[in-house]
């Protein structure tokens, strides 16, 4: 039996202790990550939602911008949910002042795309390759995906647009399954961290 993969979750801003309880559920060794030397004790890693601005200045505050571009770049699996997916966008189509991303995959996204907090809601998203049903799915000021690149996946969309895609070792959803007790979205990040190991 090959031991559970070990998941971070970076620990900077947004819900943590959700995702490290839904990767728990999902078979994996989930631990919060917040400094550089954290990264190299992980196999996958799961950026989670919040506020993009804040965590893109928080990251290059706590030193992990550079260390974990390269890491996503050297094929790290990463799994972004709503401002982690603009996190892992390699252009923003509008960016705050000064705000940055980690990269990795080749999209271009929208934020608060779906509205401001008091329009939050929830769907039924059915995605490519998740079986037995659509996933719950919670939108709050959700981002969408306005368009990809040639290698990126597109796994879900809601409304005509974009809202979970895949390119190679990373995974992204504009919503947040960690909020609704339904883990295969983690599971199959999980398999993904497997895989690689």
């Amino acid at each position: 039996m090959m031991s559970n993969p070990v998941i971070g979750v970076l620990a900077l801003q947004g819900d943590v202790r959700e995702h490290l309880v839904a990767l728990a559920v999902a078979d994996a060794t989930a631990r919060p990550v917040r400094r550089p030397e954290e990264l190299a004790e992980i196999d996958g890693l799961v950026i989670p939602g919040g506020e993009s601005t804040t965590m893109s200045k928080l990251a290059v505050l706590f030193g992990m911008q550079e260390p974990l571009r390269e890491r996503i770049k050297d094929g790290l699996p990463v799994y972004g949910t709503c401002a982690g997916l603009i996190m892992l966008a390699d252009k923003i189509l509008d960016p705050r002042s000064g705000q940055e991303t980690f990269g990795g995959i080749d999209m271009i996204v929208r934020r608060n795309a779906f509205g401001r907090q008091n329009e939050s809601f929830e769907a039924h998203v059915e995605i490519s390759g998740i079986e037995d049903g659509p996933v719950e799915g919670v939108f709050i000021r959700a981002p969408w995906v306005e368009s990809v690149g040639a290698r990126t996946e597109v796994l879900a969309e809601h409304d005509g647009h974009i809202v979970a895609v895949r390119q190679g070792n990373a995974l992204a959803t504009s919503f947040h399954p960690e909020l609704t007790g339904d883990h295969r979205v983690h599971r199959l990040f999980t398999e993904m961290v497997r895989a690689v190991r």
